[in-house]
This record gives C-alpha cells, structure tokens and sequence, in this order.
C-alpha cells in the first residue's frame, strides 16, 4: 500500500481489522511494552494507546507484528524495490536482464528527495518530556526511542545523497542527562553515523543529528536496510513508500516532512555520558557505557502526530520481520554482490548477527577428493560485507552437495554440516577481532573472535539421536540430552572462572576420548541447564551461540594446533555456559504480566486476543 503519513496506515489497519484501540489509561512504565509483547505472541492486531498517562500523544504499536500484515503494509512496491537493489548492486547485469529496468522503473522515480516548503511536522513544538516515556523491561535506564530514524550528514559533504538514516536506540529519561535538554544516542562501530562521528571529530566540529519519529511505514524499515553503497536510505524510503521522500530545512538541520515528530540537537565534540542498561535483541540486556549523547536543541511535531514503537527482546518479536524482510529485499542482491554465495541467512533464533549460515559454490578443481577450498574464499567476503561482518559464528556448505538445502531449516542446515565436516581442516578461527557491540559473550565490549566452520564433499559420517549402550559422563558431567541427530546437550557445573572451566573441559575431553560410538555424535554443548536447551532447536541455537566466544569456549577430543592450525577430532566442544561477566536476560515483571491479562477478560479491550 502507499502511504504518505502514519496515521493513513492506521486508519487502513482500523478498517481490515487490523488494528484495535485500547482507551482505558496505560502507564508508559512497562505495561504498554507487556501489552505489546503478550498480542505479539498471540499474532494479534496492531495496537494504538490513545490514553497513554502523562502525555497527550497516542501510541502505536505492533504494526508489523504478523508476516501477513508486513506483507500488507510494503506491497504492492516490493518488486521494483528488489529490482532497484539489484541495479545499484550489479549495474553490469542490466546488460544481461534489461527487463530489470523496467520493474526498477517506479522505484527510481520516487527515490529522488523532493524540497517542500511549510511541512506540517513543523507547526507544533513540545519538550522531549512531553514524548511517551516508554520504559520496556524492569531493569533499563530509563524510557526510549524505539523506532527512530537517526538522520546525519557527512561532513565533508552536505549533499542529501551523502547521508546516513539508520535506526540508533535514544534514551530520553534516566542517568545523568539533563532532563529534557539532553538524549542519548547510542550507534555501533560500523554504522553510518560513526563515520560521519568520526570525521566531524577530526574537524573538531559539532554533528548536526536531526531524530524523525514516525511518518510513512517505509521510513521506519529504510532506517533498518543494509543497502548497497551509493543508495541514501532516504531514497530508498520514497522507493519503497511509492511516495518521494520529503524535507525541508529549519535553522540548518534535516527536517522529515512526512515525520510525526522530529527532534533535531548537535552531538558535541569529545563528550559522553552513560547510556543504558537497555532490554535487547538478543535477549540480553545491554550494558551501561559511554556513549555521545545529543543536546537538544528543538522537538517539532505534526498536529495529529501519533507516537509508534516496538519492543525488543528474545526472538522472535516484532523486529523478526523487518529481518524477513530485509531477506526477501536483499537475497538477490548479496548474491549478485558476492559471486559464489547462492543463499545467506542470520538466525533470528540465535539474535541473528551471532550465527550466520550459509550455502555458496565449492568449484576448484579438487586434486584427490572434494573439500572447502573456494568456501574459504567466499566465508572472507561474507565477513568482508557489511552487517555480516558481524558474524560470530559462521558456518558455510558446497551448494554442490545439496542445492535444495534451505538455509532457513536450521535444524537440516546443522544436520547437512555435521554430516560432512573434518574437524582437522575445517574450523578456522579469527582471535582477537571486532565483535557486535550488543553482544557480550566476551569480557571486553566490541572485542571478541570469530569462526568459520565448512563442510563439502561426501558424507564423513552418518548422525544418530541415540546414545550407545556404554554411554557414560565424567563427575560433575550429568543429564546428557540429544536435541536432534548428532547433537548433544550436556549439563555442567557452575562456570566460575576461565581456568577452572579449562579443568572441567579437560575432563569431560578425556573421558569422551574413551568413549566408543561417538563420531555419530558429533557436536557437544554445555549448559547450564539441560532441560531448557533441548526443549526446543531454538531454545538450543539461542543458548549456544549467545553464550559463546569462538576462540575462548570451543574445545575438542585431542585437540592441537599444527602449523598455526587448529585441529580436533568429534566431538566438538562449545561451551556455552553462562558466564559471570555475561549481562542478564530479560525477564517480565511478574505484577505486570498479570495486570495485562486482566485486559484479555471478557469486557476488556483485548478480550480474544490474549
């Protein structure tokens, strides 16, 4: 559908059923972030609060909480948006596929960024703490942002197609900033922002940071979109909104148009402040750290603006879909921009930038026998592209030995590498590397390893889902659990420290080198507890790879390093026990998860729904 504010797509939701009010007074302060969590789980409609306590702004929230509704919202412009990213991503394939042209057509016409004059965004003024002050779990910092679109320009190059809109979680209550004067901006590394940071840094110069809130349903996902280089996201937003992205000007800050509410300040040279904890994807909560922080200089809103957010935590929630998404938009184009690579997929279930699978052309030639050699060269530029340069653990099979594999079965896509993986030539590590900011499986923030697991050629081994006979576990080893054919679950004692937790796996090492039967087994977790890592194959991809760091907690039965190699033979060890370093997981308010069910009684506005 096209949509040229928010309120138009509420209004369309409303009349297909698809959205229901809730009346009744909400407290910001985790009741409407509960409320939204407990209708997502149930696959319920998008919610708008129009009684939202200590504000006179309403709330929207799970707009894109089903596959279906997403889908609604995006089409009919997906097509030409695809064809469009296809373009900027191999402009030499037009040659081969000129029809590609022709689908890109509407898109490219709706992505060049149109002046207005008079926006209406800019006919209403109000305080940052005015806004809804939406807290989502106990233990956050203070209320946020949770839909924003962070809006900077380079420096060195004020031409609007030299920007950057992404989407940076802000803080506008809590710690230390000066209320209503002062904001949190939190960005990682390697995002647009921090380079535009970096150079107005070196210029010793102030960074003019304009903060839209709202507007059309393209806005928001453009702000989420890896694009390729050379597409703004602003002209990726009218290309997928079918509508040109608008702007004006106002005393030399980006103003959204379209916007609902915009918030512009300047990110002052060389200070900080702490910012967080904060509830988040990965079901973890981030961490308190220093960040920039924006001292505000105006907040602009429209006459009816309407207030959207989401709420985060372990997936899948509502940002799934935006993943999904971002999938079907980009599958095309990753394979035209790494030659080789046939299908890519982040794990949502492992908080997605942890585990990256992925199936690519195994072509050299072999000299005796089929094995990863052209992989190798396509995991380095996987690694090399983008946002899955944040891959912790990266796992890659021939698209030879099965081209039906869907990345997206995790379970098949794990059975398919166990079966063909050497132990001793396939695990290639990278120590001492940049890691996700938001994931803190290591003991030093942005700091952490990688590995590259590939498997090709014929089966090695056949898995099984049964423990041999004689099947026994060292002391302190207990409740051995087979989550699916060839991997296993094993619960262990507390983690205290690294040199302690060397012992422990030093032991079950050897007592597993004594065991017959276990090349059939071939992948071994530690856990912390058995029963709820092998309750579900999600419950086992979030517990292994977000409790994890390659280079510290993967271990193997007579491992050794040979020529600067590392090298094992089955099982493999992961290590994936909770450490004391780790941030805590999110847990609901029990008082208010109740208080919500109330609403879903009969007379309550989400009577049916939960």
């Amino acid at each position: 559908m096209k949509f040229s504010s928010l309120r138009q797509c509420i209004n369309v939701l409303e009349k297909q059923g698809e959205l229901v009010t809730i009346p009744q007074p909400v407290d910001p302060n985790l009741d409407m972030a509960e409320i939204t969590r407990q209708v997502f789980n149930a696959k319920g409609p998008a919610l708008w609060f129009t009684h939202v306590k200590n504000t006179k702004f309403s709330a929207v929230s799970n707009l894109f909480g089903t596959w279906e509704r997403t889908q609604k919202i995006f089409e009919p412009q997906l097509a030409s948006v695809k064809a469009l990213v296809e373009m900027k991503s191999d402009p030499g394939g037009l040659v081969a596929s000129p029809g590609k042209i022709f689908r890109a057509l509407p898109a490219a016409l709706h992505a060049l960024p149109l002046p207005v004059s008079r926006p209406k965004v800019l006919e209403n003024t109000c305080d940052i703490r005015d806004l809804p002050m939406i807290k989502c779990w106990p233990k956050d910092g203070g209320a946020f942002i949770l839909l924003p679109q962070v809006f900077s320009k380079d420096p060195e190059n004020d031409s609007v197609f030299s920007s950057n809109l992404g989407m940076y979680r802000i803080q506008i209550s809590g710690n230390d900033y000066d209320p209503g004067k002062e904001i949190g901006l939190h960005y990682q590394l390697h995002r647009g922002i921090g380079n535009h940071h970096k150079r107005a840094l070196e210029k010793h110069q102030a960074l003019r940071v304009s903060i839209f809130i709202g507007g059309p349903p393209a806005h928001t996902l453009a702000a989420v979109m890896p694009l390729p280089e050379g597409l703004p996201e602003i002209a990726f937003a009218g290309a997928l909104a079918g509508r040109n992205f608008r702007y004006a000007t106002q005393d030399h800050h980006f103003i959204s148009s379209d916007a609902d509410f915009c918030i512009t300040g300047i990110l002052v040279p060389g200070e900080t402040k702490q910012e967080g904890p904060f509830g988040d994807h990965l079901g973890y909560y981030s961490l308190a750290h220093a960040y920039p922080y924006l001292k505000v200089e105006s907040v602009y809103h429209r006459k009816d603006a309407i207030f959207p957010f989401t709420v985060v935590g372990r997936p899948p929630q509502e940002d799934t879909h935006f993943g999904r998404l971002i999938h079907e938009i980009t599958r095309s184009a990753i394979r035209e921009s790494i030659p080789g690579v046939t299908a890519v997929n982040a794990v949502d279930d492992a908080g997605v930038h942890p585990l990256l699978l992925v199936k690519a052309h195994e072509r050299y030639l072999p000299c005796d026998k089929r094995m990863p050699r052209e992989l190798l060269t396509h995991a380095a530029r996987v690694l090399g592209t983008g946002q899955l340069s944040l891959a912790k653990y990266l796992l890659i099979c021939a698209h030879e030995d099965n081209p039906g594999l869907d990345v997206t079965d995790e379970r098949a896509f794990f059975i398919h590498l166990l079966e063909r993986i050497d132990f001793a030539a396939d695990v290639h590590f990278f120590a001492r590397t940049t890691m996700d900011t938001l994931d803190y499986s290591t003991q030093d923030i942005h700091q952490g390893s990688k590995v590259v697991m590939a498997a090709a050629g014929e089966r090695k081994r056949v898995l099984t889902q049964d423990f041999p006979q004689t099947f026994s576990l060292p002391e302190t080893f207990f409740h051995p659990k087979i989550v699916a054919p060839g991997m296993v679950v094993v619960q262990g004692p507390a983690f205290k420290t690294y040199p302690g937790a060397k012992t422990h796996i030093n032991r079950l090492k050897k007592h597993l080198q004594t065991q017959p039967g276990l090349e059939s087994l071939p992948l071994f977790v530690v856990v912390d507890d058995a029963d709820f890592a092998a309750r579900s194959f999600s419950n086992f991809l979030w517990v292994t790879f977000l409790r994890s760091n390659p280079s510290h907690d993967i271990y193997g039965v007579s491992e050794k390093i040979r020529f600067k190699h590392w090298e094992c033979v089955p099982p493999l060890i992961i290590d994936a026990r909770i450490k004391p370093f780790h941030a805590d997981p999110l847990v609901s308010d029990p008082k208010v998860m109740e208080k919500v069910k109330a609403l879903g009684k009969k007379g309550g506005p989400l009577f049916g729904i939960i």
